[in-house]
């Protein structure tokens, strides 16, 4: 995998990049808090997206799911020449 060039600067540099940063919060939040922590914020969450999407999100589920991206055979607007 190559890596980005400011990842390998701050590697270079003794700092460490968002990701790891990212990585090392979320282990010692497990350590401090344990899974349960996560369980909970994680269904608050979704209760929350319900509460504020709860119309959308059930369109989406009649409609089969996320609205797909067009594919390279769809026309998006575009006039055929």
């Amino acid at each position: 995998m190559k890596k980005k060039a400011t990842e390998s600067q701050a590697e270079a540099s003794g700092g460490i990049n968002v990701r790891e940063a990212g990585r090392r919060g979320g282990r010692a939040t497990l350590e401090n808090q344990g899974r349960e922590f996560f369980r909970r914020i994680g269904k608050r969450g979704g209760q929350q997206t319900k509460e504020l999407y709860g119309e959308l999100l059930s369109q989406f589920g009649k409609r089969g799911g996320r609205p797909r991206r067009p594919t390279l055979n769809d026309h998006v607007g575009e006039r055929d020449r």
